[in-house]
């Protein structure tokens, strides 16, 4: 099962939409108006999806455009500062297919003018950067599949209150 779409909010819809169309090459393939459940001022709200892939029926990613008075200016839209958390806690990461499409997606953010964190992460590739709502954004290419090993000490690893060895700090994660 794969995931239909993830829904965020935006604080400012033409910047949301200029970075998921031109910077990462997203398509917009529908926009739902709808009223404000509850809401004593008229407020509405527009729910805007884009297709992250060739078919434009899956992987889509959406935004949520928020005109209720009753919260105007009074949430924020980053995804993990907005919580506490540093940025690389809660991202968002998209396939790309090969290192050749991995490098094409950094340049056309390098012409955007963003600055660009690469990873490598062992079993893929990555590259970041931070969406206008203050969320960072990864493509990711895989380089190889994980090892009989890699998932028995995944199992293991789970639930395992204190891990025996713990990196000094995240490893390969964009500061």
């Amino acid at each position: 099962m794969s995931v239909h779409h993830i829904a965020l909010a935006t604080r400012d819809l033409a910047a949301t939409h200029r970075f998921y169309t031109e910077v990462m090459g997203f398509r917009l393939v529908k926009v739902i108006c709808a009223a404000w459940p509850g809401s004593e001022a008229g407020g509405w709200a527009k729910h805007v999806f884009y297709s992250t892939s060739d078919d434009p029926n899956t992987g889509l990613i959406a935004f949520w455009e928020v005109n209720e008075p009753s919260l105007e200016g009074n949430f924020r839209s980053d995804l993990s500062t907005g919580l506490g958390l540093p940025q690389w806690v809660n991202h968002l990461a998209f396939t790309v297919p090969t290192e050749e499409a991995l490098a094409a997606k950094r340049a056309r953010w390098v012409e955007h003018g963003l600055p660009v964190t690469d990873m490598d992460h062992d079993f893929c590739r990555s590259i970041y950067t931070t969406d206008p709502n203050g969320t960072m954004v990864e493509f990711c290419v895989t380089m190889r599949s994980f090892t009989a090993e890699e998932v028995q000490e995944a199992e293991r690893l789970v639930f395992e209150k204190a891990p025996a060895e713990i990196a000094p700090e995240p490893v390969g994660l964009p500061q």
